[in-house]
């Protein structure tokens, strides 16, 4: 890397979040931090942030659950300061990345975006006791009552590069792995705080749903470039939304130590 580049990286992710990526957007992900009961305490002999590296950097895999001693340091990072500064050196890196590109401009170049805890978040759901920012078992039944009100907000980093995204003439493609179903309330709540436009969004198909997630975004994307279109840029919250086939010129890989999906 450039030491130029190097500085800018260093200064964006030292920037305060209001003249940061995010600046544009209301932040209603931090607020949660007063009610959430997370200290971000100290644990003897457990070294909480080694596992969150180990988990960001894919070296730890299938994992189901976060340690039950590092509930506290997973919720403090989340609701705190780092995890929008994490986020926001995740999107200026994608933005540095995407303003050097030469478009074709044939309505073909595209970026991929996962939804849940990349362009959407749902830490209001995770923050809540019976769920302990992932250190408890998941509950598909109340995360899908949490997922039909339609109340998720925006990752802030995420909404202003793909606002960013789309004003230098790139087209959005929303790949998740949320149900086929859950069409109408996403994009109630996608628009409701922000993303307004996109060329597709890919939802799993009921006939999908015994797929993994990399076996079933290698497919969308592999359909995608076959339709012509060109994967400039792809960028999610799990290395399943990475790795595998198709996953275009570059990837970008959003925080999240609260679950593992392969």
């Amino acid at each position: 890397m450039k030491p130029t580049s190097l500085v800018l990286l260093v200064l964006a992710i030292m920037i305060p979040a209001s003249l940061a990526l995010a600046s544009e957007t209301p932040d209603k992900i931090h607020p949660l931090q007063p009610q959430a009961g997370s200290g971000g305490h100290r644990i003897p002999g457990v070294s909480c942030l080694s596992w969150r590296l180990a988990v960001e950097t894919d070296n730890i895999r299938d994992w189901d659950l976060v340690p039950w001693a590092c509930e506290n340091y997973v919720g403090h990072y989340m609701l705190g300061h780092q995890y929008r500064k994490d986020c926001n050196a995740a999107a200026w890196a994608a933005y540095n990345y995407a303003k050097g590109m030469t478009l074709k401009k044939d309505g073909k170049d595209v970026w991929i975006f996962d939804i849940d805890e990349t362009a959407l978040s749902n830490l209001p759901y995770y923050a809540r006791p019976d769920n302990a920012f992932g250190a408890k078992e998941y509950n598909e039944t109340t995360f899908k009552e949490w997922e039909l009100e339609g109340k998720a907000p925006a990752v802030p980093a995420i909404l202003g590069l793909y606002k960013r995204l789309l004003k230098l003439g790139f087209k959005i493609v929303f790949i998740s792995g949320k149900s086929e179903s859950l069409r109408s309330i996403t994009v109630y709540n996608m628009k409701k705080v922000g993303y307004h436009t996109w060329e597709k969004l890919i939802l799993k198909q009921t006939s999908e749903s015994g797929t993994t997630a990399m076996v079933y975004k290698s497919k969308q994307r592999k359909e995608l470039e076959e339709a012509g279109y060109r994967i400039l840029g792809n960028m999610g919250d799990q290395w399943s939304d990475l790795l595998g086939t198709h996953v275009g010129n570059r990837t970008f890989k959003v925080p999240n130590p609260m679950f593992y999906i392969a």
